[in-house]
């Protein structure tokens, strides 16, 4: 019996005492699905032969070695990473211009699977599930930070067009890969200063939202999301396609309501959100970041935030109607030590949460006992999960923490420093 083994066992007695099956629990984690943000590995520059600069409010920071230039090159950095993360519902999350290939005078409003085929015929050889976004920005048709919400019925046409088209390849991913694509639609739209009109640029959205969702698919290969924002660079004043437009919108469309854990404000609790929405029937999209003062998409650790976070998603999450997606994008550190640190964070504040017996707290709350009831909150938390994630990484054959950069180092001076 190995050291691992041998302080899980006790720590398993441990948690039985208190009523936590800890096999289940780690059945459990096994079947939670999370989707990695392929962006992180290319800085959100895509692959289209155009080069267009970021435009819609995305800053990368950072020069790090090995930015991937092209699909296969991504690819074969997520191969690595995803060798350093356990978990049977791993997916793949990419944005609309991450192409495999280009075709000559075809723009975004006009891609096809066979943009993306090599993405599709890797993720089936793999068993991966995949999502992808829309791209709305880094685009000349980007037009005074308007995508969707444009004056011009022309440039609104050609973001209509682009968000169909992904779609489209969005409900051919999820028919052959036998698991729905998730499909978020996130506009950067909004202005810099006050708006004279507020209202005209949210009817034109809600009228292109509209068209863009008109095409239906069977939720078995689709599942539609919208993503609000709070700000962004140059949006500072008035954003399009606020919390309030969009959870109204999901609300009466059926739709995921994508909420982004930088994308509020930075003493707005987003875990909060989640019963609420969840009490009734509201489907949730959470994309897991980590805001510094702003939506500055830094990798996430496990901090006090993460952790409240998981807690309410493994309370709320009935196996249908929370969905899990990485997004940050940094480009000062190693870009798979980014994936692997963040997506495992995320599954260890998962693992917490399930771990945790919660019952207890609850009767005392239930009681008016908030003394016991806080009294027992902080007591737990000396309880030795670590003991149990050091296990599940081993027993699913993955490294534990200390020795997770060893792999991404060498892979680091064999691949990415000769890019």
């Amino acid at each position: 019996m190995s050291r691992s083994e041998a302080m899980y066992r006790i720590a398993s007695e441990q948690y039985g005492e208190l009523g936590i099956n800890t096999e289940a629990v780690l059945r459990r984690l096994d079947e939670m699905p999370l989707s990695i943000n392929a962006w992180q590995g290319d800085d959100v520059k895509g692959f289209e032969t155009t080069g267009h600069a970021l435009t819609g409010g995305c800053q990368v920071t950072g020069n790090y070695p090995g930015c991937a230039r092209k699909s296969e090159e991504l690819r074969q950095d997520l191969d690595t990473a995803l060798k350093l993360l356990a978990g049977k519902k791993l997916r793949i999350c990419l944005q609309g211009h991450e192409v495999d290939c280009m075709m000559p005078g075809r723009d975004r409003d006009a891609f096809t699977l066979e943009n993306f085929s090599g993405w599709l015929d890797w993720a089936a050889d793999r068993k991966l599930g995949m999502d992808i976004a829309p791209a709305y920005y880094s685009h000349p048709k980007l037009k005074d930070g308007l995508s969707l919400s444009h004056p011009d019925p022309a440039i609104r046409q050609f973001w209509i067009d682009h968000g169909k088209a992904i779609r489209r390849i969005g409900a051919a991913f999820g028919a052959r890969l036998g698991t729905p694509a998730v499909c978020n639609v996130w506009v950067p739209d909004g202005f810099k200063d006050q708006p004279a009109d507020r209202r005209a640029p949210r009817e034109r959205l809600l009228e292109a939202l509209d068209a863009t969702f008109a095409e239906e698919f069977p939720e078995n290969q689709l599942l539609d999301a919208v993503e609000s924002k709070l700000f962004g660079i140059g949006v500072e004043s008035y954003t399009v396609g606020s919390h309030d437009f969009y959870l109204t919108y999901a609300a009466q469309h059926n739709k995921l309501i994508c909420l982004d854990t930088g994308h509020f404000h930075p003493t707005e609790s987003i875990p909060d959100k989640l019963s609420a929405i969840c009490a009734q029937n509201g489907r949730i999209l959470l994309h897991v970041s980590r805001g510094v003062r702003w939506d500055s998409d830094h990798v996430i650790l496990l901090d006090d935030p993460l952790l409240d976070l998981g807690r309410e998603a493994v309370r709320n999450d009935n196996g249908h109607n929370l969905f899990y997606t990485l997004d940050y994008f940094d480009a000062s550190i190693n870009r798979l030590a980014a994936w692997v640190i963040g997506a495992r964070n995320w599954q260890k504040a998962l693992l917490i949460a399930m771990l945790e017996p919660s019952d207890p707290a609850c009767q005392y709350e239930y009681a008016g006992d908030f003394t016991a009831r806080m009294a027992y909150r902080e007591a737990i938390k000396s309880l030795p999960w670590g003991a149990v994630w050091n296990y599940y990484c081993e027993s699913r054959g993955v490294p534990a923490d200390a020795n997770v950069l060893e792999p991404i180092r060498a892979y680091e001076k064999e691949v990415l420093v000769k890019r």
